[in-house]
């Protein structure tokens, strides 16, 4: 009997045990299963973000003025999270820290406008330590080369460089989420999280903080500061802005607002001297004046005939060099058709943004102004392919994501939440300047820049309260137009400018 209770007892001990380990197995595989299952899920969360690689850190070298400044570069992502703790969007940026710097070195958070704009243009055109060459007159895409930029603003700042969502690599991880960004608080609120990002993780909140924005760049500048101090308790020492859009109402406006026609003229009157090779700055005082006094107490008047009507329209049409038929059949009104009149005489049509930039006409049969530009469709484009390359070959971020220069999608499906007329940034630079003491504003602007013109910035500045201290807003013109960098003489002017502008001169 024992033996027979013995020889039972060990099989069904390794019965046992068979059932046990078969019972942990399928339970360890039911486990495996179901983390490579999490993993797949999540993998598949990330949907483009996949593409993305790991931020790349490299070391460089930069010959500025008579200095050798060494550097690091870092192209890499911030990444947004929502309230479930997913991943909902990669920002890319690119930062440049010199190496060795004081503690106190400024640094600058850089975005371009659009909306819908990555921010290569400014990278890439003003104040990167690499320039894209195009050519010996700045217009030719053909041409366009990178070399090291003697004007970097990393002479006396460090510099982060922002695309927002749906421009440059900064996407969302679900391809319907973008426009969730896509309007003006939204936008505001995630390049201040961007910017917070970027001070938290690199410890910089113990330095000055300036903003550069271009155009849209400028009203999103003043939206994020105020965004900043709102949301993320951060202050801002400065903005600086390059041909800002500041208020919608002046640059949304019709043909047959006698104000905005002033406001556009003196940009038109700037090319016109470019052309008679006549250009001063008391040449182009002298249209401000007339455009703000005599040629708007006209248009806003009743429309003069005769004699008085003939010499008016003479006088426009010497100022600005537009054809008298064409002055007279707009009742002196400055319209979009600048575009196929200025220079029609000559076969050619010019830009709306940079009114004295004109090239071959290619459709001379047909009487529309509009279509594709000379400068944003014929010349600005190169900076998408020039930062693409430059990312991969020099800074080691390589991805087969695309590059999106100008997201069309981001610009026609922005919500201005209100209308586009309603869109204004001077209540934030009211509030910017009255709560901060030491807060300084320095506006740039090319004097043929009929997008933005500078005489409508100059009208929004003349009319802020004299807010105390007096001296910190300043607003400096230069040759050219929107993207005035183009030319090496403007950039080192405007990189000049900022220079003391920082510098407290």
């Amino acid at each position: 009997m024992t033996s027979a209770r013995i020889g039972w007892s060990v099989p069904m001990k390794l019965k046992s045990i068979f059932s046990f380990a078969l019972a942990l197995f399928v339970a360890v595989g039911s486990a495996s299963a179901q983390d490579t299952a999490r993993e797949n899920a999540k993998e598949n969360t990330k949907g483009v973000l996949r593409l993305l690689p790991a931020d790349s850190v490299t070391e460089h070298t930069l010959v500025t003025g008579k200095a050798k400044l060494t550097y690091t570069a870092t192209a890499g992502t911030l990444p947004f999270y929502d309230q479930s703790g997913d991943q909902s969007a990669a920002i890319f940026y690119t930062a440049y820290v010199a190496k060795d710097a004081p503690k106190d070195r400024p640094v600058t958070f850089v975005f371009n406008g659009g909306p819908g704009a990555a921010s290569a243009f400014l990278h890439l055109g003003l104040v990167g330590p690499r320039v894209l060459d195009l050519g010996p007159d700045a217009h030719d895409a053909a041409r366009a080369e990178l070399r090291d930029n003697p004007d970097s603003w990393l002479a006396f700042t460090d510099l982060v460089l922002i695309d927002p969502v749906g421009t440059g690599w900064s996407r969302t991880t679900k391809a319907d989420d973008g426009k969730n960004f896509w309007n003006v608080q939204s936008d505001a609120s995630a390049m201040a999280k961007a910017v917070a990002l970027y001070i938290n993780r690199s410890n910089r909140s113990a330095s000055p903080k300036f903003l550069l924005g271009e155009s849209y760049g400028g009203f999103r500048a003043a939206k994020t500061a105020r965004a900043l101090q709102r949301d993320q308790g951060i202050a801002i020492n400065g903005i600086v802005m390059v041909s800002p859009f500041l208020e919608g109402w002046l640059t949304f406006g019709n043909d047959s607002s006698a104000l905005l026609s002033a406001l556009k003229l003196p940009s038109l009157a700037a090319a016109e001297l470019e052309r008679k090779k006549a250009f001063t700055p008391d040449a182009l005082a002298a249209a401000e004046k007339f455009a703000m006094t005599e040629y708007l107490t006209t248009l806003a008047g009743k429309p003069q005939t005769g004699p008085a009507a003939d010499g008016f329209y003479a006088k426009v049409a010497q100022v600005t060099g537009m054809p008298l038929d064409v002055v007279r059949k707009n009742t002196g009104f400055v319209s979009d058709d600048f575009v196929k009149n200025l220079r029609a005489a000559d076969g050619k049509i010019v830009s709306r943004y940079d009114a004295g930039f004109a090239v071959d006409d290619p459709f001379p049969e047909q009487r529309s102004s509009r279509g594709s530009d000379p400068v944003l469709d014929g010349v600005s484009r190169a900076y998408g392919g020039a930062f693409a390359s430059y990312a991969r070959n020099e800074l080691g971020f390589k991805t087969e994501m695309t590059y999106a220069l100008l997201a069309n999608d981001v610009t026609n499906g922005w919500d201005w939440k209100g209308g586009r007329y309603q869109a204004s940034s001077e209540d934030d630079l009211r509030v910017l300047l009255a709560f901060s003491p030491s807060f300084k504003l320095l506006i740039a602007h090319g004097t043929a820049d009929m997008v933005t013109p500078h005489a409508a910035t100059r009208y929004v500045l003349d009319h802020l309260p004299p807010l105390a201290p007096r001296g910190r807003v300043q607003l400096k013109l230069y040759r050219g137009g929107h993207m005035l960098y183009m030319d090496s003489a403007q950039r080192k002017a405007l990189t000049a400018d900022a220079a003391k502008f920082y510098s407290g001169e």
